[in-house]
């Protein structure tokens, strides 16, 4: 895998690293409750969703990392193509944002991974 490829699979990883941080233990908190536009009610009655989800993006960094280690495109296209689908659909079916926050940096690590030597 050539550098840009590795440097930009390494970012999508962080973002999802920091999406398990957002969802896991700031969710309730005032960058939570910005980043996400909800009140302090709903953050508490979804706290638990959001665990589970920010556990979900953790394993998506995880996955990436490590194929990245162990120096496989074949897992880092699995987790790649693991995070455009969570990105398309969460962009089609809570946020549009979402495809170009979490989907679109996928399929650009995608193409450099599938295209590098």
């Amino acid at each position: 895998m050539t550098l840009a490829a590795t440097l930009v699979v390494v970012f999508v990883a962080l973002l999802h690293a920091w999406f398990l941080v957002l969802e896991m233990f700031l969710w309730t908190k005032p960058i939570g409750l910005r980043t996400f536009r909800q009140g302090a009610e709903s953050a508490a009655a979804s706290r638990v969703l959001a665990a589970n989800q920010g556990l979900y993006n953790g394993f998506l960094a995880a996955g990436l990392l490590y194929g990245l280690i162990v120096q496989s495109r074949e897992i880092v296209l699995l987790f790649l193509a693991f995070v455009i689908l969570a990105g398309l659909y969460g962009g089609a079916t809570a946020n549009r944002k979402i495809f170009f926050i979490q989907a679109f940096p996928g399929l650009m690590a995608a193409a450099l991974v599938a295209w590098s030597p």
